[in-house]
């Protein structure tokens, strides 16, 4: 359970593979975007959602990236979802019910969390655009056409 533990959380050392390729110098890992997609939860989710199960979505759904690290359409994505899945259920087997619902974004709470996925990356390019002056438009565009929720949609420059 020790080492499980010290591997889950050794998602703090991922870094966001976007934004290095995008040259941020000081980039947020995997872990800091998860905690920034629960601070939104929290701040915009609907009251008929279940916040708990959103919460739980927000911190778990990126887990697999400890292993398979943090791919991006630039990447060899073709054994992207087997890999993960392997590895959440070598991690943690407990939550892979709730990584599924995620991928599989069936559910209205894995639904508004997708979107708080593109949010946050969304707004997190707004901020390095506005820290390093590096033009970032292509992640809040990419954002932009996968979030339909008008509330959030509002959100985005």
């Amino acid at each position: 359970m020790r080492d499980q533990l010290k591997e889950i959380l050794s998602l703090k050392n991922v870094l966001r593979t976007g934004w290095v390729r995008a040259g941020i110098p000081s980039p947020e890992s995997v872990a800091a975007h998860s905690w920034g997609m629960s601070m939104l939860a929290l701040k915009l989710a609907p009251k008929e959602l279940d916040l708990a199960r959103v919460l739980s979505l927000c911190i778990v759904h990126d887990i697999p990236e400890v292993r398979v690290g943090d791919l991006t359409p630039h990447d060899d994505t073709s054994t992207k979802a087997a890999d993960e899945l392997k590895a959440m259920t070598e991690m943690a087997p407990e939550w892979v019910a709730l990584f599924e619902e995620y991928e599989q974004g069936k559910t209205p709470e894995a639904k508004f969390v997708k979107q708080l996925d593109k949010l946050d990356m969304a707004l997190q390019a707004e901020r390095y655009q506005d820290e390093y002056g590096l033009s970032l438009g292509e992640f809040i565009e990419s954002a932009r056409l996968r979030i339909d929720d008008e509330d959030l949609q509002n959100l985005l420059i």
